[in-house]
């Protein structure tokens, strides 16, 4: 019996095209690199949202004296003061003797008090992350100014105990703040689009 292939009939098997293989993988390489970026703003979001956790609970804690850092019925509401233990506390560095006579000041308690509930609130919600990370900056600077890590001992003479004499947790969330804004993210889980698409803020760069 003879076996006689049909003119222009193609069998169901066939191997792919380089260029079939090149679109394949191209797609691949696409939906990867999608998925990495997704993840990345996710962490993005999560890392904003629990660093703004921290400046908010710190307000909060200042203002109402819940009994961990401020003392309950020493809350800023109940008449204390949020920056008077801790600036009058300054025992090295050279701004020792200026923090001493801002400490308990009516000026410093509000821009402080400030600092702490607007970065917080920005960073949770994801709305003026620049901003944010301007205010922010400048405050964790004070901080550090204050604490003085460079110095080996205070001004009694004792240790001053500093671990490190540049690096410490206010420089730490000072990138942060600032990798935030850079990073544009307050759009995932955030209002930064919503905030941002806002006529005044479309205008002015620097309030997003």
């Amino acid at each position: 019996m003879a076996v006689h292939e049909t003119p222009g009939r193609r069998t169901g098997f066939h191997l792919p095209s380089r260029h079939q293989a090149r679109t394949t993988r191209r797609s691949g390489e696409t939906t990867t690199d999608t998925t990495a970026t997704a993840m990345a703003a996710q962490v993005f979001a999560g890392l904003r949202i629990v660093t703004g956790f921290v400046f908010l609970w710190a307000f909060l804690d200042k203002t109402f004296g819940w009994s961990y850092a401020t003392p309950s019925g020493k809350g800023w509401a109940d008449g204390g003061s949020p920056t008077q233990g801790f600036l009058s506390g300054v025992a090295a560095g050279p701004m020792q003797s200026t923090f001493h006579s801002w400490a308990g000041a009516g000026w410093a308690n509000w821009l402080f008090m400030l600092g702490l509930l607007g970065g917080g609130l920005a960073l949770i919600s994801g709305i003026a992350l620049r901003l944010a990370a301007i205010a922010g900056t400048a405050l964790m600077a004070f901080m550090w100014i204050a604490e003085w890590p460079p110095a080996k001992h205070l001004a009694d003479g004792s240790p001053s105990m500093s671990s490190n004499p540049l690096i410490d947790y206010h420089v730490l969330y000072a990138v942060v703040l600032i990798a935030l804004a850079v990073a544009g993210a307050g759009v995932t889980w955030g209002l930064g689009r919503t905030w941002a698409a806002l006529p005044v803020v479309r205008d002015h760069a620097w309030l997003r």
